[in-house]
């Protein structure tokens, strides 16, 4: 009997393309003694080297995504009560920074299928408020940037790009995070390359990426004359450590993201025909780098839906996630009591009533979209026989849950 298939984890070194040349890296810095990129040259060439990459003029290293986040508001350096529009579909380290700056997030609703947000919702929650928005490219597909980018410049809005599951993602011919006005990304553990944790940020606009720089260091510039410590900021910095690791993932991206491409290739064909079972949905002049590979699974031919299929899936040693995210972010207590500076309430005081409205109502896409996705674990070790055990199995469960529906009388 053959042993069970177990899939690359992007937890652990089965689904990490880790190896000697990090270790190497690693190994100069700490030999170096210079562990702090404020005087170390490895985060520098990071960031030259990634700038290059995305095809913009200014890139800074950052502690996480989060971080980055909290690096490319605080650069639009909102008024207090200024509101940014977000999706209604993230992580939360996406949102805490809009609030710790004081601006309001303002969420607009999301396409069923692709769980991005759309020009279309973007401009529906735009108000005379709108200090900036926030586009999410989830999973790796990209968001239709362009067209809200567009949206935006006729308003003087600037577009902040979270790129976080993006990497190498492009619409239009252009990589998202040169698209909006500041890109942001993650190098957290399960990203398409990995530092543990760490962030990057870009733009082509010179004078905010003198802002992200300061705001990464404690508003201090490095470098100028007459230095001073010139507005409220934190200590955002990557070490030289991460800054190794990170610039050795970076030689092996543009192959993680191929792998995983092809590999979601081969499994949108073998997964074609199934009743109720939908595969990615991605725009014609888009390029989709699947952070995770999802699917749509309409409950109306695979009963009990998504959960169904995700603990069918689980017998075959295959761990998926119904929903995504569990609930909207503005069901979190953080949104829904509004749990923010003791007992403050700060900046929802300072909120319209209609910034803050979470009706489900004003929220199709983003109910319908997770109630359908099924999200499976994706990563740049998978081989052909991975994914050709991933079909096999959705399709067997997919056809079992199909059998149970009762038969229609003729």
């Amino acid at each position: 009997m053959a042993d069970p298939i177990t899939l690359p984890s992007d937890q652990d070194a089965s689904g990490r393309s880790l190896g000697a040349e990090e270790i190497a890296l690693v190994e100069k810095v700490i030999r170096s003694g210079t562990l702090t990129s404020t005087k170390g040259p490895v985060v520098k060439e990071l960031e030259k080297r990634f700038a290059d990459m995305i095809g913009v003029r200014h890139s800074y290293a950052c502690s996480s995504g989060s971080a980055a986040i909290h690096v490319a508001v605080a650069a639009i350096d909102p008024e207090p009560g200024d509101e940014i529009v977000t999706t209604s579909i993230t992580d939360m380290g996406a949102l805490t920074p809009i609030l710790y700056q004081g601006a309001i997030p303002v969420f607009a609703d999301v396409d069923p299928a692709t769980l991005n947000v759309t020009a279309a919702s973007v401009e529906a929650v735009l108000s005379e408020r709108t200090r900036a928005i926030i586009v999410t490219h989830l999973f790796g597909n990209p968001a239709e940037t362009h067209a809200i980018k567009a949206l935006a410049d006729r308003r003087g809005i600037p577009v902040i790009e979270d790129a976080a599951q993006a990497f190498l993602a492009a619409e239009a011919g252009k990589r998202v995070g040169a698209i909006g006005t500041i890109g942001c990304f993650s190098l957290q553990q399960g990203k398409h390359i990995t530092c543990g944790e760490g962030g990057v940020v870009t733009t082509d606009d010179d004078a905010l990426a003198r802002r992200m720089r300061l705001f990464i260091n404690k508003a201090w510039p490095y470098g100028e004359s007459g230095p001073d410590h010139e507005f409220l900021a934190l200590n955002y910095r990557m070490t030289e450590l991460q800054g190794a690791v990170a610039l050795a993932q970076l030689d092996k991206l543009a192959d993680n993201v191929a792998i995983r491409q092809c590999n979601a290739d081969r499994l949108t064909a073998a997964l074609a025909g199934i009743n109720g079972i939908a595969t990615p949905v991605i725009a014609a002049n888009a390029e989709h780098v699947y952070w995770k590979y999802c699917l749509r699974v309409d409950a109306n031919a695979v009963p009990g839906g998504p959960p169904a299929l995700a603990a069918a899936l689980k017998d075959e040693n295959i761990l998926s996630a119904p929903r995504y995210i569990q609930k909207p972010a503005f069901e979190c207590a953080v949104f829904r009591d509004q749990r923010t500076f003791g007992n403050s309430r700060f900046p929802f005081t300072l909120a319209r009533s209609e910034a803050v409205d979470y009706a489900r109502e004003r929220f199709p896409g983003t109910y319908a979209g997770l109630r359908d996705v099924l999200v499976l674990p994706w990563n740049e070790r998978y081989t052909n026989a991975h994914v050709d055990h991933l079909a096999t199995a959705i399709r067997a469960h997919a056809s079992a849950l199909n059998r149970t529906l009762p038969e229609v009388a003729e």
